[in-house]
């Protein structure tokens, strides 16, 4: 499978849907609005910095 910018981008956005789906489902206690206004945008600040390194890394790898 070859990933270009839309696969990563879906691919993205489906992780961060499933992780905040899975958030707002578990009995722990913490509302809604806590949820969607913290912890989804750290998730997705951490996922970029993450994608942005693995890219990197990968350009890396393919070059040497």
């Amino acid at each position: 499978m070859e990933l270009d910018l839309p696969k990563t981008v879906a691919a993205f956005i489906l992780i961060i849907a499933l992780g905040t789906a899975g958030l707002m489902t578990m009995p722990m206690g913490m509302a809604p609005d806590t949820i969607l206004m913290m912890v989804v945008p750290s998730m997705a600040v951490f996922g970029a910095i993450m994608l942005a390194l693995g890219v990197k890394h990968g350009e890396y790898r393919a070059t040497n």
